[in-house]
């Protein structure tokens, strides 16, 4: 199985994993679980696909991604209250699956347009807009407001991977570079808390108080 493949595959099973981490979370039943899986695993595919034109989705031509995803989400509804933290198992599980899919995400687009810039984006939308959707759809405070750095993590590991395309590495080697680089910067986010230098702006007033 080509490099990119596994990493498309894996990056949809590890995002519906934490889907389905979150459904469990709030104690929703098997469709709940089967549903948030689905969108968070196939979600930032899914914007990578429209952003570049590619139509129809890569899960429409190829349904063997939803299988993917409802067989994690069937695993994980009888088997996640064993894990002593399910939302540390869950962002740890997100880390990985952001490794993996900004590789894909910045391939696609770079094999689509030849453009670093929107491999770039391609990259971060897929590895980011499925964990979006999860948190939003399950009430979760979002990752985009977390302290430690998330997008960047994903820029770095999409750029590790054009940069090392374009010196003419071959592709086993780019994309472990890009994924190495990514779960590298999420992962010390995690740990260590990294975070970059904030707006000295002071936080925003109620509407109500400025109207």
């Amino acid at each position: 199985m080509p490099i990119l493949e596994i990493l498309d595959y894996a990056g949809v099973a590890v995002f519906a994993a934490t889907g389905a981490l979150s459904a469990s979370r709030k104690q929703l039943d098997i469709i709940g679980h089967l549903f948030l899986a689905s969108v968070t695993g196939i979600g930032g595919g899914t914007m990578r696909d429209v952003v570049l034109g590619a139509t129809p989705v890569f899960w429409v031509t190829n349904p063997t991604y939803l299988l993917v995803c409802a067989t994690v989400a069937v695993i994980l509804f009888f088997t996640a209250h064993l894990f002593d933290s399910r939302y540390r198992v869950l962002v740890w599980l997100d880390a990985i699956g952001l490794a993996a899919y900004c590789v894909m995400g910045a391939a696609k687009g770079f094999a689509a347009t030849g453009s670093a810039g929107v491999a770039l984006v391609t990259g971060m939308l897929t590895a980011t807009f499925g964990g979006i959707l999860r948190d939003l759809l399950a009430g979760e405070p979002s990752v985009l407001l977390r302290p430690e750095v998330y997008v960047t993590a994903a820029l770095i590991g999409a750029g590790a991977f054009v940069l090392a395309t374009m010196a003419g590495l071959p592709l086993a080697a780019a994309s472990t570079l890009g994924v190495l680089s990514a779960f590298v910067v999420r992962g010390g986010a995690l740990k260590y808390g990294w975070t970059l230098p904030t707006g000295k702006a002071l936080p925003g007033r109620d509407p109500d108080d400025v109207m």
